[in-house]
């Protein structure tokens, strides 16, 4: 079981990261929590974690926290101190940096000295301090692992390949303007920019995406995360959110992640790796993004036929030597009209007299000469469907690069 010490508990992150523990309660104890002046927030998350540390930013909101809990056995502390504690001080095996903005640099540098795994939210903490972070994480035997969706998809491609690296390429949705015409942004209100299109965040980083400079801040990140040079990070835009980012080696091959956009996915990963489990996030339905369903397409039915009979073939050989030994198998994979039923049906007839090509059986080079002109047909079937039911896709579904 690992212990978790969560900074930032009741912020977007925050919230997330509690969602992942309360669905894998014997995977994680929480140990500290450490919040702002949500004290309502923060009340419930005590009461169902039971953490036996919490710190605020306040005396004023510690005070009416302990009046709250005066029953309860969590120690309730505030300010720097208390935050300091709660990041370093606890049995925390891996803490969660949530929280926003310069706030968490101390705190988080704080953690990695005391040789915790810091599961990474706060990304202005790497921009202002990178270079002694990664410094500090190596000198302490401990790592750095990253939470934005991102920066979690690089980690997850690049599997200790660095080396082998050409460029990373993260993905950026465009945030809520990117189809704005330049004379209505005078127009813009606050309330425009936190109305992010793809995903539920908080307030600072949907003003920042909105921006786009929280994509400037994520490039800085990568670079002191991977050790990259800022000209091996690159930005594209990909406006469904569904590639989070990709990887592209020396070979020329590209590894991406894909995903709902949802962090509860990439901060599970940071908190289990290098092991998986069950997410409570909702799957990726790939038929409602860029690819398509197969019985969408034309000629779809040659590799659902193929895939019926092994199906039927499992429960038990559909042919014996000189009869059919599965009556329920009427005939081979239907062509789909492509040399017609009349000639599935005499090559059915012929092979079902004796099945063992190889043998030299009376039907001999005959027989197999005709299977062959079927695999042809098969496939000329199966790429014509395929040329039909995906052209109407552009050539790449991502927009060119914009920075």
């Amino acid at each position: 079981m690992k212990r978790l010490a969560i900074l930032g508990s009741t912020g977007s992150i925050g919230t997330s990261a509690l969602d992942v523990v309360g669905a894998h309660p014997d995977a994680f104890e929480v140990v500290a929590l450490a919040a702002g002046s949500n004290l309502d927030l923060l009340e419930q998350q005590v009461r169902r974690f039971a953490p036996p540390l919490v710190s605020l930013a306040s005396e004023t909101a510690a005070r009416e926290l302990r009046r709250r809990l005066a029953s309860g056995r969590t120690e309730v502390t505030w300010g720097r101190e208390g935050l300091l504690h709660a990041a370093a001080g606890t049995g925390a095996d891996t803490v969660v940096s949530a929280i926003v903005g310069g706030a968490g640099l101390l705190p988080t540098m704080a953690a990695l000295s005391a040789g915790k795994v810091v599961a990474l939210a706060n990304k202005e903490s790497l921009v202002m301090a990178g270079e002694l972070m990664t410094a500090e994480a190596r000198a302490r035997g401990t790592r750095i692992v990253p939470v934005d969706s991102e920066h979690s998809a690089i980690f997850q491609c690049l599997n200790g390949q660095i080396g082998q690296v050409r460029r990373i390429v993260l993905t950026a949705s465009g945030g809520p303007f990117r189809q704005l015409p330049m004379e209505a942004f005078a127009r813009i209100t606050p309330e425009d920019a936190l109305r992010h299109p793809t995903w539920s965040m908080g307030k600072k980083i949907s003003i920042d995406s909105a921006t786009l400079v929280n994509k400037g801040l994520e490039v800085i990140e990568a670079h002191w995360l991977f050790g990259l040079p800022l000209d091996q990070v690159d930005v594209i835009v990909h406006p469904q959110s569904v590639v989070h980012s990709l990887v592209e080696y020396v070979d020329g091959s590209f590894l991406a992640q894909l995903g709902v956009a949802d962090m509860r996915v990439p901060i599970q990963y940071a908190l289990t790796y290098p092991e998986r489990c069950v997410c409570p996030a909702a799957r990726l339905d790939l038929s409602h993004q860029f690819l398509r369903p197969t019985h969408e397409l034309e000629g779809g039915e040659c590799l659902r036929g193929v895939a019926d009979v092994e199906k039927m073939m499992g429960n038990g050989p559909p042919f014996r030597r000189g009869r059919l030994a599965r009556p329920d198998i009427q005939a081979p994979v239907d062509l789909h009209g492509i040399g017609g039923d009349d000639f599935t049906a005499e090559l059915f007839r012929e092979a079902q007299g004796d099945f063992g090509f190889a043998d030299g059986g009376r039907a001999g080079d005959q027989h197999r000469a005709k299977m062959e002109d079927g695999v042809r047909l098969h496939f000329a079937s199966a790429r014509q469907g395929w040329e039909t039911g995906f052209g109407h896709l552009q050539s790449s579904i991502f927009h060119p690069r914009f920075v």
